[in-house]
């Protein structure tokens, strides 16, 4: 070695060889001794970074009449297989699942089912295979054999996106049916050829034969490779799929480190199509209606809870108890959760009160019927509980007053009287927006002319009109022509709201100010692309303002191919829309025995700034862009997996030894 360096040296002193020749070749000869040497030293030598890859396989693989279900592939060394049962998927489905597992340097897949004759089996690992030492990953592998004379090698790709966000789906079971088979095979009959979405809802379904096909997606959930339940999440098409083929290139990295780039080569490969079969997966109406649960957190109120709303509400009769006026109703917006408020305080302290049920639900043959149930509400904390509870705040109250009394400070005679809470979140409005107004208990009686607005004028107060309506037993809604850059006084008299226990409200006032013009933004959207179907129809196009969270802030129709929104709030935004097809006015999923998709949802995919005093207009063309890349990464939730890399630890180390030879051997600073 060191005659070399000599020689290298005086080559460079002669001019041969430049400065930066005799560092590689001292480097390069460095690495090769200092491995000879240290093959047995403490740090271990060199990292094993080369992949495994497969010696042979039975049957082999590619082979062709194959007819034994036990298939055994071979490695270069010792392997793992990671999470094998969501990550390997065999094709044809099967209905039986077959046993995969890793064994020193092999695998072996054991089929259950019968095999299919003049059929291609693949068995698709995916990235699911690393050698046992290093973990280096062996890459995407297929496995593949015929029972018949011949392999099939076409692919078909796409995604799987969630009908109402275009959530890339993960996990779903795509595959193919013939194009001319019935709608009814979906019901009855496993898919042909299958793949598995990933967490970027995409698929590829190998070993596909020539022909003409349609697609499916499902989420099995009872294992039978059919839609059977109306729990199952399912996608389907009406569009045929015919495979095919082309060559092409595409450009491959080669990468000096981890940040940078040695090269880029291209590098030829089979592309085959399509690969952007879009699959839009939706639940069905869920037509069984069914009690989920029954409550009482409190004393004074009885919570049932259903698995969707209907227009007649449940009806109670008591069993130990008379109900006849007994109860204040209160259904949600939706009609699928009703609350039923005891008038009574005697029913209040009763601790258990059976009642018999009648509601509308499913019968045993899936009917919608008028049902009976007895049902008994046990309060949370019972009546000798809240009652001794009682006692003893009352004593720590008066024990207050006592020390208070002692010390010549201001204390009570008589305990504070309790007063009805009033909850108003508007301290800032909108000149369009209405304010909601909650009470903690139902009402029994309201005077609305104890409620008052006035306007601030030039530093003077005044009376201003105003409307109040209640749209449920404790909720109010408030609505006034609000002036922009004013503010406002709302006041409300002592006793303005009286609940069925008798409470009343405290006198309550809260200032509300209403932005000026110049502190919003407006946003017009110029929509263009909508697709044929909902033109010719009378359906109606909503845009829906988002925010950062994918929450629904605003909708707007499309009229005359503008939506408009005003009085944005200066922040940043994101649209999304809908078709409305039924004139609902709602979102609607679909039915998959009516052939009806779920209304199609589009994104607009860039994010749009607002800002004070600004007039912000976008042109968005529904259409333009492919629906699994419309919606914007900062809206997705189900992130892309990370990639498995080889590791390239040797690269690392080479630099390190080089740099230690250099520093130690010619003293030399890197």
């Amino acid at each position: 070695m060191k005659e070399i360096v000599r020689f290298v040296r005086i080559q460079v002193r002669k001019g041969i060889l430049g400065s930066m020749v005799i560092l590689f070749l001292i480097f390069y000869l460095s690495l090769i001794f200092t491995s000879c040497a240290r093959m047995g030293s403490p740090d271990g030598g060199w990292y094993d970074d080369t992949p495994p890859y497969v010696v042979s396989a039975s049957p082999a693989d590619g082979g062709v009449n194959a007819s034994s279900k036990k298939i055994i592939i071979n490695f270069n060394e010792f392997i793992k297989l990671e999470n094998a049962q969501e990550k390997v998927i065999v094709s044809p489905p099967q209905l039986e699942q077959a046993e995969i597992k890793a064994a020193g340097k092999r695998i072996i897949v054991e089929l259950k089912d019968s095999l299919k004759e003049n059929t291609t089996y693949t068995v698709d690992f995916s990235d699911a295979i690393s050698d046992n030492n290093e973990g280096n990953p062996m890459g995407q592998y297929t496995y593949s054999f015929s029972t018949g004379d011949h392999i099939d090698t076409m692919e078909v790709s796409g995604y799987v996106l969630n009908a109402e966000d275009l959530e890339p789906v993960k996990g779903m079971l795509v595959g193919l049916y013939p194009y001319d088979a019935p709608d009814s095979v979906f019901h009855k009959e496993p898919l042909m050829r299958v793949s598995r979405s990933n967490a970027s809802g995409q698929f590829t379904i190998k070993g596909v034969a020539n022909g003409k096909y349609r697609a499916y997606a499902l989420n099995d959930v009872d294992g039978d490779l059919v839609f059977g339940q109306k729990s199952e999440i399912i996608a389907f098409s009406r569009d045929s799929i015919i495979p095919s083929w082309k060559p092409d290139t595409r450009q491959d990295t080669i990468w000096r480190d981890s940040l940078h780039i040695a090269n880029i080569v291209p590098v030829p490969y089979t592309h085959f199509l399509p690969d952007d079969v879009t699959l839009i997966a939706f639940q069905e109406p869920q037509t069984d209606r069914y009690m989920l649960k029954t409550e009482r957190t409190s004393p004074e109120k009885l919570g049932v809870f259903f698995s969707y709303g209907h227009d007649s509400l449940p009806e109670l009769k008591g069993l130990n108890f008379l109900s006849d006026n007994a109860f204040v109703v209160e259904p949600s917006e939706k009609r699928d959760t009703v609350y039923y408020w005891l008038r009574d305080s005697t029913l209040i302290n009763q601790d258990t009160l059976n009642v018999e049920m009648r509601f509308w639900g499913t019968d045993s043959i899936g009917n919608l019927a008028l049902l009976k149930d007895t049902l008994s509400f046990l309060a949370k904390e019972s009546y000798e509980k809240r009652k001794k509870s009682q006692e003893k705040q009352m004593e720590e109250w008066q024990k207050e007053q006592e020390k208070r009394k002692k010390k010549g400070d201001t204390y009570d005679s008589v305990m504070p009287k309790k007063f009805l809470s009033i909850k108003l979140e508007a301290s800032q409005v909108k000149p369009e927006q209405t304010i909601p107004i909650e009470v903690q208990e139902p009402i029994e009686k309201f005077d609305s002319t104890a409620i008052h607005l006035f306007s601030k004028v030039d530093s003077l107060w005044y009376r201003k009109p105003r409307q109040i309506r209640q749209l449920s037993p404790r909720t109010f809604r408030l609505s006034a022509t609000w002036e922009p850059g004013t503010e406002y006084s709302l006041e409300i008299d002592s006793a303005a709201f009286k609940s069925i226990y008798g409470l009343e409200n405290n006198k309550f006032k809260q200032g509300i100010k209403v932005g000026s013009t110049d502190q919003f933004s407006t946003l017009t959207v110029n929509v263009s692309g909508i697709p044929r179907a909902v033109t010719d129809s009378s359906a109606t196009v909503y845009v829906r303002m988002l925010d950062d969270s994918g929450k629904i802030l605003d909708q707007a129709a499309v009229k005359g191919g503008k939506a408009e929104f005003l009085y944005v709030k200066p922040g940043t935004y994101y649209l999304s829309a809908f078709c409305d097809m039924d004139g609902n006015g709602k979102w609607d999923t679909g039915k998959y025995d009516d052939g009806k998709q779920p209304e199609p949802v589009f994104f607009f995919s860039e994010e749009i700034e607002c800002k004070e005093k600004w007039d912000v207009s976008r042109n968005w063309n529904l259409t333009s862009t492919p629906l699994y890349r419309q919606k914007p990464s900062k809206l997705v939730k189900q992130k892309p997996e990370q990639t498995k890399k080889q590791k390239n630890r040797n690269l690392e180390r080479a630099k390190q030894l080089g740099k230690e030879y250099i520093q130690g051997k010619t003293g030399m600073r890197m």
